[in-house]
């Protein structure tokens, strides 16, 4: 696979867990969660502190069409507040990601692209290449949902950047769709951050303080959740641990000029035998604690 994050502290979690359990063939980085110099800066101090060598490239700065935003108000100005981190020892392999990921498809069949931030990078490579529309073995995206958080309507991946999210669910191949609707059902709940503070390590220590300044967060946001929802680690379970979620086979649209919908995943859920086609696996439930616990034994894994 393919993670094309934009960390971010779910993006943390999410490398980790693709580190222990899938073949990453490259991380790529887009702004969203924080500019892009962030973002990249991000990705490089997580695996080092993994000991990867897995190659990096730096990708979009800005969506398509919509003006850059990001959510600090969330992840802090770093993008990874809430830790003593350290300076990255590793440079990014280059300021291409799109043409990293084309390239990669062109020459291994059957890699899944796992984006788990705003989907502009993978939009232009599929502009840029359509032929590899036919070679990857799908995409598995955290982003969407029935309902919005940053607008009423739309999840702030799509929310970031809509007209790439439209090219990516109209591409036509396999597409799983890890949206709130299961993502806030994956809560670092203080129960479960405590299973990362008893790690042994640096790495697990870190990891917690991330998980307690992303938690608190969203404790403080939300009127009912006991913890940060631990989103992007979905889109690589989905693959990784199938058995861990409930999907459904589903027809997904992205709205693009509502005045209080733009950035909505519009999912067809009527119960109509003429309904429309579906084009998406719509990701619903998780097996919570026992995904959880995956996350803390990757952590485990790498923690010195």
């Amino acid at each position: 696979m393919i993670i094309d994050c934009d960390p971010g502290h779910d993006d943390a979690m999410a490398l980790i867990v693709a580190a222990r359990h899938a073949n990453v063939l490259g991380v790529t980085t887009v702004a969203g969660n924080a500019p892009i110099s962030a973002t990249t800066r991000n990705a490089r101090i997580v695996l080092d502190m993994i000991g990867s060598k897995t190659p990096l490239h730096q990708g979009a700065h800005r969506p398509l069409v919509a003006p850059p935003r990001d959510a600090s108000y969330v992840h802090g100005k770093s993008g990874l507040d809430g830790a003593d981190l350290p300076e990255p020892s590793r440079p990014a392999d280059s300021e291409d990601a799109v043409g990293f990921i084309i390239d990669t498809c062109r020459a291994t069949e059957g890699v899944w692209l796992v984006p788990t931030g705003p989907l502009t990078n993978i939009a232009l490579a599929l502009r840029s290449a359509p032929d590899i529309a036919s070679r990857i073995a799908g995409i598995s995206l955290m982003g969407g949902g029935s309902f919005g958080n940053r607008s009423a309507a739309a999840e702030f991946n799509i929310w970031a950047d809509p007209e790439a999210a439209a090219m990516v669910f109209e591409y036509g191949g396999k597409l799983i769709m890890s949206g709130l609707d299961v993502t806030h059902k994956l809560q670092a709940t203080p129960q479960r951050i405590d299973k990362v503070r008893a790690l042994p390590g640096k790495l697990a220590s870190v990891l917690a303080d991330l998980f307690v300044f992303f938690s608190d967060v969203y404790v403080s946001r939300h009127d009912n959740m006991q913890g940060g929802a631990v989103h992007d680690p979905c889109a690589v379970l989905t693959l990784t641990h199938p058995q861990l979620f409930t999907t459904k086979p589903q027809h997904v649209v992205i709205e693009l000029n509502g005045e209080h919908t733009r950035g909505m995943t519009m999912i067809d859920q009527r119960g109509l035998i003429e309904r429309l086609n579906p084009n998406c696996e719509v990701v619903w439930d998780v097996q919570a604690e026992a995904a959880f616990d995956v996350i803390v034994e990757a952590i485990g894994h790498y923690s010195k």
